[in-house]
């Protein structure tokens, strides 16, 4: 069987996706945790529709083109384990859309909860000043600028390829007027001012489970992932510096992922908020400046 040629209709290359990949041994974790998911992922990406409005195009017939391409990015998904959000260019973060391209990390944390929460119940009052430390593709920060529509958004990072990706979605969110881009390792290089919020999502995987990691994790930048033996090696900087940039009811959020152990032993005095996180998702802390003193 030829799918480009049998398959002729939006469900038809749906149903045959997802049963593709349930038979495969792709791993999820750019956005899906399914087969079902994952083909929806990328049949939108591709065709360039909205999943909430795929069911109005089910019974759409597609050009041999569209198939043949469609088919090929699956292969390419199964057998170069390709993640989707590199395929299609594109992902989806706290409800809306970002650009992707490969040696930018993938848009994806559960910090994503907290912020379409307004990080209630931590958040004494409406930031004016945010900082998103890593930025990678913006996203974070800018998922922020949207909630917070009166506060002043810095995003920082070290990588040119982050920098420039994540001035291309400001410019696709319409929030270049109140989000600026930064060169900053950390808070060296940033401007000196008081943040109300410091949001971060840094590398924090630690070596073992590095070398651990499936295939499709080895297609992302190895920097925007390793953080040394204990996964602190950028976190453990934030930590120690973040009071200095904290208004003084200021808030810092930070995700260490399967290295919050090692963060509770190494800073064992400080007494850090790790939220329940209802869709999902782990090692996310919350503190206060105060605490952080």
């Amino acid at each position: 069987m030829n799918p480009a040629e049998e398959l002729a209709t939006v469900a038809d290359l749906l149903r045959w996706f997802a049963t593709q990949l349930a038979r495969s041994d792709v791993f999820y974790g750019h956005g899906t945790d399914n087969a079902w998911d994952e083909a929806l992922a990328l049949l939108c990406g591709r065709l360039g529709i909205a999943p909430e409005k795929l069911q109005f195009v089910m019974s759409a017939r597609l050009t041999e083109r569209e198939r043949r391409e469609l088919v090929r990015l699956l292969e390419r998904r199964i057998v170069q384990r390709v993640p989707v959000p590199y395929l299609v260019g594109e992902a989806w973060f706290a409800g809306r859309r970002y650009l992707v391209e490969p040696g930018v990390l993938i848009p994806r944390s559960p910090i994503a909860e907290l912020i379409e929460a307004e990080f209630s119940p931590w958040l004494p009052r409406a930031p004016l000043r945010v900082l998103d430390i890593g930025t990678g593709s913006g996203c974070i920060g800018i998922a922020c600028a949207h909630v917070f529509p009166d506060a002043i958004i810095t995003l920082s990072d070290a990588d040119d390829a982050a920098l420039a990706l994540a001035r291309r979605n400001v410019e696709l969110h319409q929030v270049a007027d109140r989000v600026e881009v930064v060169r900053a390792d950390v808070f060296d290089g940033l401007v000196p001012v008081h943040y109300d919020l410091i949001v971060t999502n840094p590398p924090y995987v630690n070596a073992p489970d590095m070398a651990d990691l499936p295939p499709e994790f080895r297609h992302e930048p190895r920097a925007a992932l390793a953080a040394g033996d204990d996964g602190l090696d950028v976190m453990r900087r934030i930590v120690s510096e973040a009071h200095g940039w904290l208004a003084d009811d200021g808030v810092l959020v930070g995700e260490v992922g399967s290295s919050a152990d090692a963060l509770i032993e190494q800073f064992p005095s400080i007494p850090f908020i790790w939220p329940d996180l209802v869709h999902g998702g782990h090692g996310v802390f919350v503190v206060d400046a105060a605490r952080l003193s």
